[in-house]
């Protein structure tokens, strides 16, 4: 978003709950200076439109962002994608693949140096792309429902608003390509819920906005996944040391525990006045995160 002046500045620090260390977005804009980069840790772009609360994102890529694009590639600073078009004329299920074929490869081949995460991918196009590039440079992140759902349960039983994300749910071809690229202990994958907490009346209005909130599950279903592959042991890496490594930060010290152990996810969690329906809420999961 740098072409906009609301492009991310991933560097005021904060100390949460269970002794969690929090890199927050503060405003940046057009340019980084060379001092920046002891603060600055990534920048993230939103194409215009491409989400929820994104509409004054990136219009002009390879125009007025790319001199702070090109001071981001010197300083080994990652650049967080949201990858897809936003052309109307363009399929939303296609919009990934758009995205990569006109916009990401060609960034790549003009900035080789540059560090991309690919942030929720979704598509079997992407993980192509993705182990095409150079390990040390270009990884994504994958969340819970773009490993475990397909576009089917969007409509299972009718409308499921609390389904609905952006980038939408592909195929169950893509799911299965993303499952084995994210259990195959590759490096150039880990962790990225992107939960989105959205009110109910939001999501179950006549035009529902976009975003899963997974962070209650996110731990429970990608330990899921990993026991369905047989894969246990390279849950760590992808949930705790593949990002940090990437990102040239410490690894976290504090540990998470999670144990065998069935349990209900609440139908709702009250928010305020109002509630928030959680991923696979009523339903019951095997793996229990302690703290």
């Amino acid at each position: 978003m740098c072409s906009q002046r609301r492009s991310k500045r991933v560097g005021a620090v904060a100390t949460l709950r269970h002794g969690v260390r929090a890199l927050l977005p503060v405003k940046a804009y057009n340019g980084l200076s060379k001092g920046e980069s002891e603060v600055v840790y990534a920048v993230k772009l939103y194409p215009a439109g491409a989400t929820t609360n994104s509409q004054d994102g990136v219009t002009d890529l390879f125009g007025k962002c790319l001199p702070v694009l090109q001071e981001m590639a010197e300083q080994n600073m990652p650049l967080l994608v949201h990858g897809e078009v936003t052309d109307p004329d363009v399929d939303i299920f296609d919009r990934e693949k758009v995205f990569i074929d006109t916009v990401l490869r060609p960034l790549i081949q003009k900035l080789p140096q540059l560090k991309v995460v690919m942030e929720h991918i979704t598509t079997a196009d992407a993980v192509k792309f993705i182990e095409s590039c150079n390990t040390g440079n270009v990884a994504a992140t994958v969340t819970p429902q773009h490993i475990i759902l397909n576009r089917n349960s969007l409509f299972q039983g009718g409308l499921q608003p609390h389904n609905y994300c952006l980038p939408v749910l592909k195929r169950e071809i893509h799911r299965q390509t993303i499952f084995s690229a994210v259990t195959s202990g590759s490096k150039q994958y880990f962790l990225g819920t992107d939960s989105a907490p959205h009110e109910r009346q939001r999501k179950e209005s006549s035009c529902g906005c976009a975003g899963i909130f997974n962070s209650p599950v996110a731990l429970s279903l990608y330990a899921k996944v990993f026991e369905e592959a047989g894969a246990l042991d390279k849950l760590e890496a992808f949930t705790s040391f593949n990002g940090p490594d990437f990102y040239g930060l410490p690894r976290n010290t504090s540990k998470i525990k999670l144990k065998k152990e069935p349990w209900k996810v609440p139908d709702h969690i009250p928010f305020s006045s109002r509630e928030i329906i959680p991923m696979f809420a009523g339903q019951m999961l095997d793996w229990k995160p302690s703290f």
